[in-house]
């Protein structure tokens, strides 16, 4: 693959070989940032686990002292008195049985976060086959199935993150922006690392923390010691 000259020009400042502390990571990946926008800090985390087992899955959610620096658009399945308090909370769009078509046949997904009350799963159970593979499912473990959606959508637009393995066990969540300064990347940082650790499944053996690598969007990676990473 082809990259550009800053791409390049930036690569030279990390070397490939070597494992940053967390906070010369974050200064690394600010200064090698290369887009004329504000571009988000990415964390990578590759855990040894096998994610194909039930007893190894790693997956929570977690609120960024400092957010992502996103605008997070809210959906809130809900109906009556819910629906009402969801709406005063600040849910961008709330509704029942009458999202499933909107979604289902008109290929709409202007939300980032979808939450829903524990009556409504059933309806929400029709969308899985198109919610699930966008990571859009609400999920009791990460906060999004709860009869409090007023806490859910204060959480989320406060900075709260789902963090989730992928097929190849790996982790991919923001951390936030370049614009951040390193002292709230790195609280942000710290934060997501500790929710990690503790999530950490009893079945796992051997070293649980396999790589950690920060990177901007279009940036190049910048490996952070796994070793010197605790909760």
């Amino acid at each position: 693959m082809k990259r550009g000259k800053k791409y390049s020009e930036a690569a030279k400042l990390v070397d490939r070989a070597m494992l940053y502390d967390a906070a010369d990571a974050i200064d690394l990946v600010q200064k090698t940032s290369t887009t004329k926008f504000d571009a988000t800090v990415e964390a990578h985390i590759r855990l040894g686990v096998d994610g194909r087992h039930a007893d190894q899955q790693v997956r929570g959610a977690v609120v960024l002292p400092h957010g992502t620096g996103k605008t997070v658009r809210v959906l809130v399945f809900a109906k009556g008195a819910k629906a009402e308090e969801a709406l005063a909370a600040g849910a961008d769009f709330v509704g029942a049985e009458d999202l499933i078509p909107k979604i289902q046949n008109e290929n709409w997904f202007g939300f980032d976060v979808a939450v829903a009350t524990p009556d409504m799963m059933g309806v929400v159970g029709r969308l899985g086959r198109v919610l699930g593979p966008k990571g859009l499912m609400p999920n009791p473990k990460a906060g999004t199935v709860t009869m409090d959606v007023t806490k859910a959508i204060n959480d989320i637009k406060a900075g709260k993150i789902e963090y989730r393995l992928d097929k190849t066990n790996i982790i991919h969540v923001p951390v936030g922006k370049v614009s951040f300064g390193s002292e709230k990347l790195a609280e942000n940082f710290q934060t997501l690392m500790s929710a990690v650790i503790k999530a950490k499944p009893q079945a796992t053996k051997g070293q649980y923390l396999k790589s950690v690598t920060l990177t901007t969007t279009m940036g190049p990676g910048v490996k952070v010691n796994p070793a010197k990473i605790s909760e």
